[in-house]
């Protein structure tokens, strides 16, 4: 078996000659997944160069980080312009700025703290509550998820907080050749609220669920729309069941196949500074937010745009079929 998931076409050597000319350095930081960005100044706005340097470095890396910028509101917003169209979402969390509706701000303390009748800490406890049930895509149950998210750190804590990622094209890689070709054919169904353990009795979070529930069935292997890279394409948060299973043979396989998706080998864990940002490939990559804080008592706040994504498509061709509450560009 392979390990080498590097996207086919994509000329290392050239592709880092061509960074040099923009003036873009990108340093590795883990084997598999993960670079540092240095040599740009997102909020001075990019040229046409260092857009394809860092598109090449999304593409090859799966997430880039950039340090020290001095990014508000508006050059977040025109920055993720050059690499996409980001996504409105027609409800947000308020803390989030309303003169900016492509950007959705994450503060946990201020938001989840009493929502559905739960602290922050029974919160995050009701949905990991197994140490894989946290992994995850941004917006999986969607026909159409988002193809990249780019988060600016704020306020973050002093220690603690890290978010860590792990490459889906090095997991399907690194699978064996014949796990590979029985899974390239199989689709699950990805729903809203499958990783949280209701509370007993009346629990005010499932009813929130229950009116708006999103689920679609996604290819288990899905193609990657640009590089070709075939893709693991599974998660804890979201994934309800391998379509035509028993429920044990698919929760057996499920669990085997986010182990290998999640092994150390493939993932790489960041630091968070104020004016850190990091740009994934939410197609490629999981990510795993941080769980060490919320004992702490200190502040984390985080600024999120999403690009708009493609509807995923299988080995054998067919595309995902949306079930209930989703369609494609409508959010």
């Amino acid at each position: 078996m392979t390990t080498d998931s590097r996207p086919a076409g994509l000329d290392d050597a050239a592709a880092d000659e061509a960074a040099r000319a923009a003036g873009v350095r990108v340093q590795p930081v883990a084997g598999h997944i993960g670079a540092e960005i240095g040599g740009v100044g997102l909020a001075a706005g990019l040229d046409d160069a260092q857009v394809a340097a860092i598109r090449r470095a999304v593409q090859r890396w799966k997430v880039v980080f950039f340090r020290g910028q001095r990014l508000d509101h508006a050059g977040h917003v025109a920055f993720a312009r050059r690499f996409g169209e980001p996504v409105v979402l027609r409800s947000r969390g308020g803390a989030s700025p309303p003169d900016f509706p492509e950007i959705e701000t994450t503060a946990d303390r201020l938001e989840l703290g009493g929502k559905f009748g739960m602290e922050h800490e029974e919160w995050l406890r009701r949905r990991r509550h197994t140490l894989l049930r946290g992994w995850h895509c941004d917006h999986g149950a969607r026909i159409d998820p988002p193809a990249a998210t780019i988060l600016r750190a704020e306020t973050v804590p002093p220690y603690g907080g890290d978010t860590t990622w792990s490459n889906l094209a090095a997991a399907h890689a690194g699978l064996s050749a014949p796990v590979r070709e029985f899974v390239s054919g199989l689709r699950a169904e990805h729903r809203l609220g499958v990783g949280y353990q209701p509370r007993p009795g009346d629990d005010a979070y499932v009813r929130h669920l229950l009116d708006r529930q999103v689920a679609s069935v996604h290819p288990l292997v899905r193609v990657h729309p640009e590089t070709g890279e075939r893709l693991l394409y599974v998660n804890g948060y979201y994934v309800e069941q391998i379509c035509d299973l028993s429920r044990a043979e698919s929760r057996a396989i499920l669990d085997m196949l986010l182990d290998e998706a999640t092994r150390a080998e493939y993932t790489v864990r960041f630091r968070w500074e104020p004016g850190s940002v990091a740009f994934w490939d939410n197609r490629a990559t999981i990510h795993l937010a941080p769980s060490d804080d919320a004992h702490l008592g200190f502040p984390r706040t985080m600024h999120r745009v999403m690009l708009a994504g493609e509807v995923p498509v299988g080995v054998d061709g067919r595309p995902s079929e949306a079930l209930t509450g989703t369609e494609p560009g409508r959010w």
